[in-house]
């Protein structure tokens, strides 16, 4: 990393989803050196249940094509974790909120069906990223080890936005197990999660001009004294 690294505060203001990306692959050892940091994340226990998959080259474009033709043939989702929760008043306002911010950016209108489809398929062509990764962790572990994830994913994403490289953070890449556990080898008993695109942004697509809105702090965190 850079001896003149961004402090943390401009990393988290700096840091947004990009959903699209340059043909331009990361270097491996860089990649490598970042996912060795991020091993440093706090865990319950320091039980460290990521298990982590980082997929490029002919491994990421074999991995895409099988996706998009699971989505094209039997697009109905099969997480191996818990999705059932629909949000609900204040927190359903703000996916609504997050969906129009993005759509609006790529002047897709509300009404426009194919439209919108067409960018939701983009989550299983990594949205043009030359790189992405699946978090895993044994199923048993429950929800104190997608806490743990949750933290390390974090962590992956801040440092590479520290080095200049840009992220997703997507649910929909859990969506279809089946297709990535037989790429990517993993035993049944790991499940997973969810997963991140990454690599270079495209500075100019309209997509990557979206940027959403945070509520107040004296809406999420009550101080007592």
């Amino acid at each position: 990393m850079s001896q003149n690294s961004m402090s943390l505060k401009t990393l988290l203001d700096n840091r947004h989803s990009v959903r699209s990306f340059l043909q331009k692959p990361v270097e491996a050892e860089l990649i490598k050196s970042i996912f060795q940091q991020a091993q440093k994340s706090a865990s319950n226990c320091n039980v460290q249940p990521w298990q982590t998959y980082v997929v490029s080259g002919d491994t990421r474009a074999n991995l895409e094509k099988a996706l998009m033709t699971k989505l094209m043939t039997d697009p109905t989702p099969a997480p191996e974790f818990d999705w059932t929760p629909r949000y609900q008043d204040k927190h359903r306002d703000r996916q609504f909120g997050s969906a129009n911010a993005l759509y609006t950016a790529m002047d897709i209108k509300r009404e426009d069906k194919q439209a919108r489809q067409m960018a939701m398929a983009k989550n299983w062509q990594f949205f043009g990223a030359p790189h992405a990764v699946f978090f895993c962790m044994e199923k048993y572990l429950g929800i104190m080890g997608a806490v743990d994830v949750g933290i390390y994913a974090q962590n992956v994403s801040l440092l590479l936005e520290e080095a200049g490289i840009s992220s997703c953070m997507q649910g929909a890449l859990g969506q279809f197990p089946i297709e990535v556990k037989e790429a990517l080898k993993i035993p049944e008993s790991m499940g997973i999660l969810f997963g991140m695109s990454f690599g270079y942004a495209k500075p100019d697509a309209d997509a990557n001009k979206t940027r959403t809105e945070r509520v107040d702090l004296d809406e999420s965190v009550l101080f007592f004294e």
